[in-house]
């Protein structure tokens, strides 16, 4: 139960993020009703340090420890409409990080698969999401270049890291028809590509550039 003062914030935040989407999604043409109200329902706020919530519904990354970051809320939205999830998917999440993709994910897929190279990253998002309220994710600590193997095949898999080439693995765990949404190119500058498996072959599209923390593994870059 919240005290009256944490009513009153939560209030606030949750008009914050009627604006984010109105503002920052909307206006961006972005056009997935179910990717919409799933951006308007998560608290953002909930998922980044104290420190930083008076700007988690701003127009860029913050800082979540551990050298990572939670993506812009464009940039979150994007991704996951690329998924095209329609409800009773199995969804791959490679770089849990703080958890709000993975819960976004939640609430459009049937069950949600992550992975996170930190452990205290896992930890604190499984924590999270738990009190949440979140029952259809399982998150593990690995390297997410090679996938999930074990829970494969996977109607999506989304990558929140930037990978020097596409992993493999992924490509390869994906079902018939699935889409693969992942940043690729430099450490610093990765352009965004979706790569739906059909045919016996791959088809990938591209959906402009952007930056997101190195993907580190043995199919991505190297701890260094």
């Amino acid at each position: 139960m919240f005290s009256q003062k944490e009513k009153i914030q939560e209030e606030k935040f949750e008009l914050l993020r009627r604006e984010m989407v109105q503002s920052q999604l909307e206006r961006r043409n972005l056009k997935d009703q179910r990717v919409l109200e799933a951006m308007r329902k998560v608290p953002r706020h909930r998922f980044v340090p104290e420190q930083s919530r008076s700007e988690a519904y701003d127009d860029h990354p913050l800082p979540i420890g551990e050298g990572q970051t939670i993506s812009q809320p464009y940039m979150v939205a994007i991704m996951t409409e690329l998924l095209e999830l329609r409800g009773g998917e199995k969804v791959l999440e490679i770089g849990t990080g703080s958890g709000y993709q993975l819960a976004i994910l939640a609430e459009l897929a049937r069950e949600v698969f992550s992975v996170e190279r930190l452990g205290p990253l896992a930890d604190r998002s499984r924590a999270r999401l738990r009190e949440l309220g979140y029952r259809n994710i399982e998150i593990r600590t690995g390297d997410g270049t090679i996938g999930w193997p074990e829970r494969a095949p996977f109607d999506g898999i989304i990558v929140t890291a930037g990978a020097p080439k596409i992993p493999l693995p992924l490509v390869e765990q994906l079902s018939e028809g699935g889409r693969l949404v992942i940043p690729v190119g430099e450490e610093r500058r990765q352009e965004l590509y979706r790569v739906v498996k059909e045919g016996g072959g791959t088809r990938k599209e591209y959906f402009g550039g952007c930056v997101f923390v190195p993907l580190v593994g043995e199919h991505g870059w190297d701890v260094g």
